[in-house]
């Protein structure tokens, strides 16, 4: 990854238009850590949030455990015009725009901006907190069963 590009920090703010949440079919992979603090957010035991909230994905090589979508795609958590979870939503969601796709260049960074209205606006956000949510994914490992 080329790390370089963002050096001097990037700006983004979210401006919670929901894109990222729906209308495109997509996965929202948990760690157990995202289990965790959304099952006792809703105050559920694990097979019961598993049960209602999750699917397995099957990729054959590996199986991840992801959250449902509804039947227009939108996340299952998105209600009433914004997430309900919001303040125990996912690391991947938490982490969004700063995955390593739209990191490894400033080409990929601003192809982003078309969907995301926050990508160059607003905060700034420095290389070393980039680098942070870069590696808070990297070391929180994805559950891989149900």
């Amino acid at each position: 990854m080329n790390e370089q590009w963002y050096a001097p920090g990037v700006n983004f703010s979210c401006t919670r238009c929901s894109r990222c949440c729906r209308h495109d079919s997509g996965y929202v992979f948990l760690s157990e850590d995202d289990i965790r603090t959304l099952r006792h957010h809703l105050s559920l035991s694990r097979k019961d949030f598993i049960q209602q909230y999750c699917t397995v994905v099957d990729f054959s090589v590996a199986k991840r455990v992801s959250l449902k979508e509804q039947e227009n795609f939108d996340c299952i958590f998105w209600k009433d015009g914004g997430c309900s979870v919001y303040e125990a939503r996912p690391l991947q969601c938490r982490a969004y725009p700063f995955w390593e796709r739209h990191m490894e260049s400033k080409k990929d960074w601003d192809a982003l901006e078309h969907e995301c209205p926050g990508i160059n606006a607003g905060a700034h956000h420095s290389r070393e907190e980039i680098e942070d949510w870069l590696r808070a994914r990297k070391n929180s490992p994805l559950t891989e069963r149900g």
